[in-house]
């Protein structure tokens, strides 16, 4: 598996911070910031927008380092993305991440 494809199957490389990081684009930052911000009602600002990806070393955003139950789950049991896990099938934490992107979970499989 690819090391960009994050815990929960989503693909890093396809992230606006991760893009807004590897590009340094600020405009980017601040329009990711503002969604963020609006979308999880919190104050999220362009300089939070800086990650390299979930499962490398480098920049994450506050929620992906210490927010993400996805992430803190899989470092937890020792497990390399959540595709690996016996319970995925049944758990409520990256069932919302898959149902709104089918395309993580083919990147769990794979």
């Amino acid at each position: 598996m690819r090391d960009m494809i994050g815990y929960c199957g989503l693909d890093c490389e396809k992230c606006d911070a991760y893009l807004a990081t590897i590009h340094d684009d600020q405009a980017l930052r601040e329009k990711t910031a503002k969604l963020w911000a609006k979308l999880n009602n919190a104050p999220i600002l362009p300089e939070h927008i800086n990650c390299e990806g979930c499962r490398v070393d480098g920049a994450k955003t506050v929620y992906c380092e210490s927010l993400c139950a996805i992430r803190q789950c899989a470092l937890k049991k020792g497990m390399a993305t959540c595709g690996g896990c016996q319970e995925l099938d049944q758990c409520q934490a990256v069932g919302m991440v898959l149902s709104a992107n089918p395309e993580a979970l083919t990147n769990l499989r794979d």
